[in-house]
């Protein structure tokens, strides 16, 4: 049958089909607020027991409350906790048997009444767990049973006819979501521990490590700061790469300033030969913009896109020069998706 054949066909016209689209996202988005406003100590409780767990985070639920559940379990152990997802059948069915006293068990139910699921919660307060439960209503039988009941309210199904799980499932996403953040928020979750756990794609580019991207030993050049601007080029030629600035250091070999070949070709040109013969530290940059060895690609490219920056150097904790970002190591590094 011919897409065309398919259009006449249909119930609606695209300017209704667009409307009821939106409709449809409208609807969620409207409970989410509700959500966010009705949220309670409830949730707060919920975050204490996950604070507290020394184990792992096991999420269960079943139909589109299970896939919803996958989610969270995956958010929960890219942000820095152990978690995985546990089908109540399996469990049901041998899997308890993963399941250990240190652990932490968050179920969820939008009706709180889900056979497989309210089968397993008994099971689960005999070994001692402490449960969360994320479901419509705190009166329900698994709200009963959990430690922390999160209550989503009674919502409404997005859609003409509100059969299939839709504004239900957005709500338990958004709650899940919301615990990991917050949690990684207690615990004080780094983009550096968050960079370990995603080293592929561009999320992985972003947050690649500066030691991982910066030019260092014989790639760099150090000089001291009495040294001349003639005495530093002669003696600072280096194999292979060569980069476009010089870091300048004191007695102790903290950084204190910066001189680059444009600086040079600046002297140059501006037939200031007599400089050449001078210390260095007359016509460098003092007090150079630099970053530290904990820093990311994200910062890096910012810095040196707001500073018009060439060169960045890194240092460590000491203030001494340990390696320097140069802008062309790290042209089409940076995805442009975001």
């Amino acid at each position: 049958m011919s897409a065309h054949a398919q259009r006449a066909e249909s119930p609606l016209v695209p300017l209704d089909e667009l409307r009821a689209g939106r409709a449809v996202i409208r609807h969620e988005a409207e409970a989410l607020l509700e959500l966010s406003r009705r949220l309670d100590d409830s949730f707060c409780s919920a975050v204490d027991l996950l604070a507290n767990c020394s184990g792992t985070v096991i999420v269960t639920g079943v139909g589109k409350a299970g896939l919803i559940g996958r989610k969270i379990a995956a958010t929960f152990s890219s942000t820095g906790t152990k978690a995985f997802f546990l089908h109540p059948t399996e469990a049901l069915h041998g899997d308890l048997g993963c399941v250990g006293r240190t652990d932490l068990v968050c179920l969820l139910s939008h009706s709180g009444e889900s056979e497989e699921v309210c089968r397993l919660t008994p099971l689960l307060k005999r070994l001692g767990v402490p449960l969360i439960a994320i479901t419509g209503t705190a009166v329900s039988t698994l709200g009963r049973q959990a430690d922390a009941t999160i209550a989503l309210g009674q919502l409404v199904e997005a859609g003409a006819h509100g059969l299939a799980p839709t504004t239900s499932t957005t709500a338990m996403l958004a709650v899940g979501d919301a615990l990991a953040m917050v949690l990684c928020e207690r615990r004080e979750f780094s983009p550096q521990q968050f960079a370990a756990t995603h080293p592929g794609g561009s999320l992985g580019r972003r947050l690649t490590p500066v030691e991982e991207l910066m030019r260092k030993g014989d790639e760099i050049r150090i000089a001291h700061e009495s040294t001349t601007v003639r005495q530093v080029f002669i003696g600072s030629s280096r194999p292979g790469r060569r980069t476009g600035a010089v870091m300048l250091v004191d007695d102790e070999g903290c950084l204190t300033g910066l001189f680059t070949d444009s600086d040079l070709a600046r002297l140059l040109e501006q037939r200031r030969d007599a400089d050449l013969d001078r210390a260095i530290s007359d016509v460098m940059t003092v007090r150079p913009l630099t970053i530290g060895l904990d820093a990311i690609l994200e910062e890096v490219v910012q810095l040196l896109s707001q500073r018009r920056l060439s060169e960045l150097p890194v240092i460590d904790a000491q203030g001494r020069p340990v390696g320097l970002l140069d802008i062309t190591d790290l042209i089409g590094m940076m995805p442009m998706e975001r």
